[in-house]
């Protein structure tokens, strides 16, 4: 499948983008809300057939973002789904690991990191926290308050084993 072969298959899934954006040759971000980002991405990865690559996570002004990485080796070119969670109280996205087993470990990150929910995700246990972290508590959200630890400092052991 060439370039043009690729935008006429994204022109299937119009109604489901706020946009497309393609900035450079090599470079295309299709912008969704979150509720249709399950979706693109399972088009992405079925019906085109291009590689997953990654996801990330965004806390912006006034949304969450979730960013999935998809690389369409074929052509060089990156096309990353950047979707939006407006509802920054009980942020959540679908899971995209029921069809992607390769997210299952990176939505269990962003959602440490972040708090956003992935329904439909096989296995939500903490991945990078450790289990005494708080609850509540997500390390990249912005209004996470830097002015007071949120988990007690434990001091190093001055003990010499030997």
């Amino acid at each position: 499948m060439n370039r043009q072969e690729l935008n006429n298959k994204l022109a299937q899934i119009k109604d489901k983008l706020i946009a497309i954006e393609q900035k450079t040759d090599n470079r295309i971000f299709l912008l969704c809300e979150a509720q249709n980002a399950y979706d693109v991405n399972k088009f992405l990865f079925e019906d085109v057939g291009i590689r997953f690559v990654i996801a990330t996570g965004i806390d912006d002004k006034d949304c969450f973002e979730v960013l999935y990485h998809y690389s369409y080796d074929r052509t060089g070119c990156v096309i990353t789904i950047k979707a939006f969670i407006r509802d920054r109280q009980q942020p959540k996205i679908q899971s995209v690991a029921p069809f992607l087993p390769a997210a299952e470990w990176i939505e269990r990150e962003i959602h440490d990191l972040f708090g956003i929910d992935f329904p439909g995700h096989p296995d939500m246990r903490r991945l990078i926290l450790a289990d005494d972290w708080p609850e509540g508590v997500y390390p990249l959200r912005k209004n996470l308050s830097r002015d007071k630890p949120a988990v007690r400092k434990v001091e190093p052991s001055r003990e010499v084993k030997e």
